[in-house]
């Protein structure tokens, strides 16, 4: 699966940014997509995550209520809408894959990685 990722940007505390991630190869419309997001010298951590039929989501609880996670499997495409941005969101943003019908907040049980977007929140 490859994965492109946009949206990113610079945005002022208490703004919104939508980042969006399309898909593309064999079975994506099945596969569990998610994002995932790094600060310099962290690990990449989990955000959210969506199911292939879109039946079940997950977040992070630091971005619940902020974030909401939505699929368009017509266009193999994810969108992550951000709301009520926190400079904490500062971040790398990542798009992920993984073929497993749910959802797994460890980065190791992801396959798949694309390039990551940078968001920037100033306070």
């Amino acid at each position: 699966v490859q994965l492109q990722a946009s949206g990113g940007g610079s945005v002022q505390a208490g703004g919104s940014l939508r980042l969006s991630c399309t898909a593309s190869g064999r079975d994506v419309g099945r596969a569990t997509l998610g994002w995932f997001r790094r600060t310099p010298g962290q690990e990449r951590g989990f955000v959210a995550a969506i199911t292939g039929d879109g039946g079940s989501t997950s977040y992070a609880e630091s971005v619940k209520g902020r974030f909401t996670l939505s699929r368009d499997n017509a266009k193999n495409t994810i969108y992550l809408q951000m709301n009520s941005l926190k400079a904490e969101d500062t971040a790398e943003y990542i798009c992920a894959a993984r073929p497993a019908p749910w959802i797994e907040v460890n980065r190791r049980a992801w396959d798949s990685w694309g390039q990551g977007t940078l968001v920037t929140v100033s306070s």
